[in-house]
């Protein structure tokens, strides 16, 4: 049986635990400040100043429990441990100095912004959190919980090799550093999931099959020709529900019950139906990408054209305008904002379904088709590096729409 050394789990507790803390203050706290400074109304904001001393303070309370982790780590990688009663013990002492820290940081932040508000600052001075503190403080936690759910999930298969070796004093740092090594691991480690994506990648010919750039290209070719037509469908359904009566009345509930059918359920219908004509390669794919985005920007537009004031409507027909004059002049210079949110939220179902789309096709390229072989021979790291490799191609093309968001609404005269 091999022993544990807690002094390790000791260090990747308060690491853990430290990144848990900085990132729920950074999911959550943050909405919280932004919240306050939404309700400002004067320069001195108790509530503003009290939610910004707080982050500070967790902020310091999680990086200090991550250092400690560490140096922790560290100690116990010269072969020092100590006892299960110890441990305990330790624990104890932790949970005690976490119930007298809340009592304390209560009271320091009640000071601090009586010290605030007798120099009342202005609301527009306070120093900024940032935008990459949060993002980079979450990635950091993110990458925390996946070292330990690698270490978790790894580690009943490792020790059944150490037991088929007759291996039964094997330190817990060998443990940790083997269930990351693994050739099939149920959870590979973040370092195995780069090695692939380097490899595959820039160790790769951009036209080789086994390069990752190859496979996405292929996905991305399908996401944006399905974009394509689920953005023009669904300006187009959006303009004849919105101008229509009976077509709102009769149109708009079917539009929602489609989405109610999944699309793995459909994506195959689709591919053999189209086969079944001779029609294959890249258009039944595409089509299952316009599913699934047609949706978003379907309901997006409409909620955009009626969004125009009624005051508005009604200087239009004080000037006589025709339908087609209040839409391009009206309707759709107030629809622009919602089209680009609901083409955010398209783009990367439109992804989804190209992925969806080269599984029953038994593809050979694409990143569904990396998936599926992956899912065929235990290649669990493969698996990762083209989910990685997707969620980046889909954070780029919501990038693009943004930018291309702020072009238009500048050149429009409004800002966002």
């Amino acid at each position: 049986m091999t022993e544990i050394n807690y002094l390790s789990v000791l260090s990747y507790m308060a690491g853990a635990f430290g990144a848990l803390i900085i990132a729920f203050d950074s999911l959550f706290q943050r909405s919280h400040i932004l919240y306050q400074i939404s309700r400002s109304l004067w320069d001195s904001n108790p509530f503003l100043f009290e939610s910004l001393i707080g982050k500070k303070f967790d902020d310091a309370v999680g990086f200090l429990l991550i250092l400690a982790g560490a140096v922790i780590g560290i100690v116990s990688s010269f072969g020092l441990s100590v006892s299960f009663e110890i441990f305990i013990v330790w624990i104890f002492v932790v949970f005690s100095l976490l119930v007298v820290y809340r009592v304390v940081r209560s009271r320091l932040i009640r000071a601090e912004v009586k010290r605030i508000e007798n120099q009342r600052p202005s609301l527009f001075g306070l120093p900024s959190t940032g935008a990459a503190g949060p993002v980079l403080t979450l990635l950091l936690a993110i990458l925390g919980l996946w070292y330990v759910a690698t270490v978790a999930l790894n580690a009943p298969f490792q020790r059944d090799i150490y037991a088929r070796a007759g291996q039964t004093d094997v330190p817990f740092t060998q443990l940790v550093a083997d269930t990351m090594m693994q050739e099939r691991p149920v959870m590979p480690s973040p370092q195995q999931v780069a090695v692939e994506i380097w490899d595959t990648t820039v160790n790769k010919r951009i036209t080789s099959n086994r390069s990752l750039f190859y496979h996405t290209g292929i996905t991305l070719s399908s996401t944006l020709t399905g974009f394509a037509l689920g953005t023009l469908l669904g300006i187009v359904l959006a303009v004849l529900v919105v101008h229509s009566r009976v077509l709102d009345k009769s149109l708009m509930p079917w539009v929602i019950s489609s989405q109610t059918i999944p699309v793995l359920a459909i994506a195959p219908m689709i591919i053999v139906v189209l086969n079944s004509v001779g029609i294959s390669g890249l258009l039944p794919k595409a089509l299952i990408s316009t599913y699934l985005s047609f949706f978003p920007v379907t309901v997006g537009m409409v909620k955009g054209l009626r969004s125009p004031e009624v005051i508005h409507m009604d200087l239009m027909h004080t000037y006589s305008a025709t339908k087609l004059d209040t839409f391009w002049k009206l309707r759709l210079p107030y629809a622009v904002p919602y089209l680009f949110t609901s083409m955010k939220v398209g783009i990367a179902a439109s992804l989804v379904g190209a992925i969806v789309g080269e599984l029953p096709t038994g593809a050979v390229a694409g990143l569904g088709a990396r998936l599926l072989a992956g899912s065929y021979y235990g290649q669990t790291v493969q698996i990762w590096s083209a989910l990685i490799m997707a969620a980046v191609l889909a954070g780029l093309l919501v990038s693009l729409i943004g930018l291309a968001e702020k072009i238009t609404l500048r050149r429009m005269g409004m800002s966002r």
